[in-house]
């Protein structure tokens, strides 16, 4: 394993472990989950590089665009937690209420 894919595993890992342990905030689950998205982003830009493809070029945007979408629906569901329950904690959510 190169130093180069041990880093970007290594900062996945970490990105799954804070949203496995860390779920107390739902701002703290998201940040874990960006943290995941921006290293397969680096990941995947590079491995685009080493191989040298034009075929692949175009993977890293289109992962960079989904990620974009996933932090505004999740900055969209935050905003309309906070409002309805006054906090943002994980605990004080009841997926069975409306």
């Amino acid at each position: 394993m190169t130093p180069v894919h041990f880093a970007f595993s290594s900062t996945f890992m970490l990105g799954l472990a804070g949203l496995a342990f860390h779920r107390y905030h739902l701002l703290s689950a998201l940040l874990c989950l960006e943290g995941m998205m921006l290293s397969l982003f680096i990941a995947l830009s590079l491995w685009t590089l080493q191989l040298d493809s034009t075929t692949f070029s175009s993977s890293p945007m289109l992962l960079l665009a989904f990620s974009a979408c996933e932090a505004s629906a999740g900055l969209a569901l935050l905003v309309a937690t906070a409002r309805t329950h006054g906090t943002d904690r994980l605990q004080s959510l009841n997926l069975l209420q409306c």
